[in-house]
């Protein structure tokens, strides 16, 4: 029987999508990808593959897991194998350079960025932008690494911090630091577009008060904070039910030409009302509180609608097969 297959490094952000398969009865196997031997002389098992790796794997210790998913896709992609995010999609997961010159050829605005490779050079770079600054990591996740600056005083100290930290995870994964404008919002809060499917799912807006590590998992809010750190007082994620905007159609072709099947994009706006696009989330995450308070159930929730999906992908698969 062909299975749902799920590649992920993450056993607690997958636990709502194992609740929402089983709702459906659906087949699923699940691909921990961490280290282990890939095949290359065999093909791959047949199925619907789901790939959910994220750039922040790096720091639950799972250092090569996007490198190994990476391989596991070429091998599915050679093969013909149903795959939702694929090497694309990947890709643009583990850069926001990536992200910003795909998002701007669909004419989404993105804040003014610089990229800097080399820690010596960020004083440069700031000083061409101006300040305030946002100084962040091009490969991070979860918000790690984010700083406001607001003056060159500000950003001498904080790499006189970076010089003397033992912490790894306070330098860029793949030493690109990027150096980008700061986008004052009319609110303290951002705005999270969510897609299954290709298609807008529904909007969560998002508070910032308290910083800028604002992953939706459920597992930041059950003790797991070596998963993700994004813990706040509720209700930090509202769904904003009858959510319109000018960019989603924009958004929704971006997915559609980069072949992301299940994503998210975090967006800011300024007091002008412009809105600026920042983050793409490829491995998505929702918050079960928010749903709830919104009184989503089944297919109307993130992990019930990419099990749907996937699940009639897997049924599509089984008809052509028996055709």
């Amino acid at each position: 029987m062909t299975k749902v297959h799920v590649i992920h490094e993450n056993d607690a952000w997958v636990e709502p999508l194992r609740s929402a398969f089983a709702a459906l009865g659906t087949p699923v196997e699940e691909w921990f990808l961490d280290r282990g031997v890939l095949d290359l002389t065999r093909p791959p098992p047949e199925g619907v593959f789901y790939n959910r790796m994220s750039a922040s794997s790096h720091t639950r210790g799972h250092i090569y897991a996007p490198e190994y998913a990476g391989a596991v896709i070429e091998v599915l992609e050679r093969h013909n194998r149903p795959l939702v995010n694929g090497r694309r999609a990947l890709q643009l997961e583990l850069s926001k350079v990536a992200q910003y010159q795909a998002l701007s050829t669909h004419g989404i605005p993105v804040p003014a960025t610089l990229a800097v490779v080399g820690r010596e050079n960020i004083p440069e770079a700031a000083a061409k932008l101006g300040y305030p600054i946002i100084l962040k990591h091009n490969r991070a996740g979860k918000g790690l690494g984010v700083r406001l600056l607001r003056s060159e005083a500000g950003l001498r100290e904080a790499l006189a911090a970076l010089d003397v930290t033992t912490d790894s995870e306070a330098h860029p994964r793949d030493g690109i630091w990027l150096v980008q404008r700061y986008i004052e919002a009319a609110e303290p809060c951002i705005t999270r577009a969510e897609f299954v499917g290709g298609r807008f799912l529904y909007a969560v807006r998002v508070d910032t008060s308290e910083g800028f590590e604002l992953c939706p998992a459920d597992a930041c809010d059950i003790g797991a904070g070596a998963a993700c750190p994004a813990v706040a007082p509720s209700p930090k994620f509202v769904i904003q039910e009858g959510f319109t905007h000018p960019l989603i159609h924009r958004m929704e072709a971006f997915l559609l030409a980069n072949a992301i099947g299940v994503g998210a994009i975090e967006f800011i706006t300024d007091h002008t009302g412009q809105a600026f696009a920042y983050d793409v989330n490829t491995n998505t995450n929702y918050n079960a509180e928010a749903e709830a308070r919104a009184g989503r159930t089944g297919n109307q929730t993130g992990m019930g609608a990419i099990a749907a999906h996937l699940t009639a992908l897997l049924r599509r698969e089984a008809l052509a097969a028996a055709a």
